[in-house]
């Protein structure tokens, strides 16, 4: 009795976990929120880089776009090195470049130089995901698969937070290059992840049973109508990415920019303020997924959640007052990212273990390439046409998204190969 009613409290399912999965879970959670820190960094200094650069909108969104780029490449890259030589040896790798490469962005001295960091970072960035959510999916059972990639996912909205407030406390204080020098810290994880967590067993037991010659291709999996399915769920990540970048890239750029330059001209501690407190919506949606999915299933959640989020961004796109936007901005952030929390346990289930990696970083990745035009195509808009249009295109990629679910299959519980 004591058991089952330890079971059914809210983090039961975490306390009765083995210390492997535990640890596997804290290294994938702090490894995704420090990628989050670090790449918003510049969404939270953007305002002021267009300033000191005299840089356009349009070329900042290029920079997020081109960032985005590389993290794809880095994604696919880490997912096969994952499979390859660990996947504790890629989350290693992908945080050490993400962080020197922040801290670089403080010493850049113009705009092509800042692309060529933000491009290192990028690689590093993509690697991070597909190292961790292939760690996390293998370290825990199908009925609590959601709920831990759930909690990991919802430590980006922490790291988001974090990169809101070392902006508003930093930033008066010493300008935007303190700001990403803060960036390098993370870089002290990769210690304690090399010192505590291990690979998971099953990929152990997989790399024992199979020849080393032996190398799985993508093409002997996704074929027939496994194909398909794989087209549906990277065109849907990709609508997705699309709207997420498009629109979380220029909000603080939407807050702070002066009206004459299409924003609402917010002082950078009310737009840090803003942010962080929409963090908190975009916390729980993450960590609330995990736990909807894994009742309802993972469809039904992500059309709920896409939807919303296509009608909450219309609406917040039309509001300047701050106080309509400090209680909108968690509602926003609720649905608008915590399906990305479904991902990780929708690919780990459509794919065996001895590629698992690689497809999950090829189907999240080349879905990163194609929205990464998203912060050109909004900062292009809003140049023209202002950000309440621009807004419009992230709001219709949603409801895009959505469609894709009626190609892709129910597989919620399913125990992995």
């Amino acid at each position: 009795m004591d058991h089952e009613r330890k079971k059914g409290t809210l983090f039961g399912w975490l306390k009765e976990a083995p210390a492997t999965s535990r640890r596997a879970l804290i290294a994938a959670s702090l490894g995704w929120m420090l990628d989050s820190f670090d790449i918003m960094l510049y969404s939270m200094v953007l305002s002021h880089l267009i300033k000191d650069f005299g840089m356009g909108i349009k070329t900042g969104g290029l920079l997020g776009s081109l960032t985005l780029i590389a993290s794809a490449a880095g994604g696919v890259m880490f997912g096969v090195l994952a499979d390859k030589l660990g996947r504790t040896w890629a989350l290693r790798a992908s945080i050490l470049i993400y962080s020197v490469f922040t801290a670089a962005c403080g010493l850049a001295q113009s705009v092509p130089m800042l692309a060529v960091f933000r491009v290192c970072l990028g690689l590093g960035m993509g690697g991070e995901w597909a190292s961790g959510a292939a760690l996390v999916s293998e370290t825990w059972p199908a009925e609590h698969r959601g709920k831990a990639l759930g909690f990991v996912q919802s430590f980006w909205a922490v790291g988001y937070a974090v990169a809101a407030l070392v902006t508003a406390v930093v930033m008066p204080l010493w300008g935007w290059r303190a700001v990403f020098f803060i960036g390098v810290l993370p870089a002290l994880l990769v210690f304690w992840v090399r010192k505590k967590v291990e690979e998971p067993e099953i990929w152990k037991m997989q790399k024992k049973s199979a020849p080393q010659e032996q190398k799985a291709k993508i093409g002997s999996v996704i074929r027939g109508r496994l194909l398909g399915i794989t087209a549906a769920v990277t065109l849907m990540n990709a609508f997705t990415m699309f709207a997420w970048w498009g629109f979380n890239l220029w909000i603080p750029g939407y807050l702070s920019l002066a009206q004459n330059q299409g924003g609402i001209g917010l002082s950078t501690r009310l737009m840090s303020s803003l942010v962080i407190f929409m963090q908190f919506g975009m916390w729980l949606g993450y960590l609330t997924f995990g736990y909807i999915s894994d009742t309802l299933g993972r469809k039904k959640t992500y059309i709920i959640y896409l939807l919303a989020a296509s009608f909450f961004i219309v609406v917040y796109s039309g509001l300047d007052k701050p106080l309509l936007l400090f209680f909108l901005g968690p509602f926003v952030a609720f649905f608008g990212t915590g399906y990305f929390s479904g991902f990780g346990a929708l690919t780990a289930e459509l794919y065996p273990t001895r590629i698992r990696a690689t497809l999950q970083g090829f189907t999240y990745n080349i879905g990163r390439i194609v929205s990464a035009i998203a912060p050109l195509a909004i900062g292009s808009l809003a140049q023209e046409k202002g950000f309440g249009t621009a807004f419009l295109l992230a709001s219709g990629a949603f409801i895009a998204a959505a469609a894709m679910w009626i190609w892709i299959p129910e597989t919620c519980g399913r125990k992995l190969e």
